[in-house]
């Protein structure tokens, strides 16, 4: 009799699959890991972003130590690169196979389990950015076809020409931080952008109007004792994870919000009209240059390497005529920063990518390292890979 996994797959299926995606990791220089399971909840709650936060399984052990089942393997093999490199400085190229969890309601389903396993690779420390997102790209296609998948389509967005048209823009940093922020929630997105649009007023600040505007950014030590002097008067003691001096920085930001300009209605109704652009590859290109020059928005170097990652997309072999940019597009894991993808199959629907990853410069700084690493991934779902192999697709 044949042994399944928690959602009725055969893991004889499931195992050969998995060795035959392997094979081509491994074939491809890189070196086969295994993190541990268990992980400190800190690092990863800091860093995967609100979607996944909620669904990662956290429980604290005897020792009163948090601990978390991963809930996926690309923060643990960063944290066992760094094991390994602490300083960070070596190029490595690690490929794994195994369990993740996440919550899912009603128990899940076989495209949706809580337990899945996760095929995959991460390449550290190389700076040719471009060159090694088509290799990515290119490896995850090799290896559903290795498993059998027959068809696919491939779907990608570029968090860099985000950032690089926010930076163009005229704009408190702050506001381009909290775009960025929220980029990854679309309704939590456009209600920050229509809000930034509007100007503030008195209703969109949790405290008077008059202590926002004796609020001086310049002298922050006289800020908090006007903020420690509110809070005591009304009665509200100091309870929670905010201390005085954190208060007070949320503070002075509305304080400088309510007295700024509000963002021009051309910047607003240019970085609506970026995110609605999804087109193939290259008439995206095309439309995106086409905006940034009727607006006067110069983002040359990001939009080269846009055009830079197609063409080593096409030396790869990837056929792009299946493929297709989506501008707002960003996945669900928030420490990615540039290049994202995911590979899908139409009839397992919307939410069941086979494979998906992307570009995370900043994820190792954000898990220990001393500084940014060049780094790129990808994982492939394989308990839908083999749904979809099934079917035939």
């Amino acid at each position: 009799m044949a042994v399944e996994s928690s959602q009725g797959v055969a893991l004889e299926a499931l195992e050969s699959q998995a060795a035959a995606m392997r094979k081509v990791f491994t074939e491809a220089g890189f070196e086969l890991v295994a993190p541990a399971i268990l992980q400190p909840a800190d690092v990863f709650l800091d860093v995967v972003g609100e979607a996944l936060r909620g669904r990662t399984y956290v429980f604290t052990d005897p020792d009163g130590t948090e601990l978390c089942l991963r809930p996926d393997l690309t923060v643990p093999t960063a944290r066992a690169y760094l094991a390994r490199y602490p300083k960070a400085d070596v190029r490595a190229r690690y490929c794994y196979d195994g369990p993740t969890f996440r919550f899912q309601r009603g128990g899940g389903d076989t495209a949706h389990p809580r337990e899945f396993r996760q095929v995959g690779v991460e390449a550290f420390g190389h700076t040719d950015r471009e060159k090694m997102e088509a290799e990515i790209v290119a490896l995850a296609i090799a290896a559903v076809e290795a498993a059998g998948l027959k068809s696919w389509r491939l779907r990608f967005g570029d968090l860099g020409l985000f950032q690089a048209l926010l930076g163009a823009l005229e704009m408190p940093e702050r506001w381009r931080a909290r775009l960025k922020r929220n980029f990854w929630r679309r309704h939590a997105f456009r209600a920050e952008l229509e809000r930034l649009g509007k100007g503030f007023g008195d209703g969109d600040f949790e405290v008077p109007g008059e202590l926002l505007d004796a609020l001086d950014p310049a002298d922050p030590e006289a800020a908090e004792e006007k903020v420690a002097a509110h809070l005591e008067s009304r009665g509200i003691p100091l309870i929670g994870t905010r201390s005085l001096s954190e208060i007070t920085a949320r503070l002075l930001d509305q304080a400088a919000d309510r007295r700024a300009p509000p963002l021009t209605a051309q910047a607003v109704k240019t970085i609506e009209d970026y995110v609605a652009i999804k087109a193939p590859p290259k008439a995206a290109g095309a439309r995106i240059d086409d905006l940034m020059s009727e607006r006067g928005v110069d983002i040359g170097p990001a939009l080269e390497s846009y055009r830079r990652r197609l063409e080593l997309f096409r030396e790869a072999g990837i056929d792009l005529s299946v493929a297709e940019f989506s501008a707002e597009f960003g996945r669900n894991l928030e420490y990615y920063t540039g290049f994202v993808f995911e590979l899908e199959v139409a009839s397992l629907g919307a939410g069941s990518h086979i494979a998906g990853g992307g570009r995370y410069d900043n994820l190792l700084a954000a898990v220990g390292a001393p500084h940014e690493v060049p780094s790129v991934g990808l994982a492939i779902h394989t308990e839908r890979l083999h749904l979809a192999v099934e079917e035939g697709l």
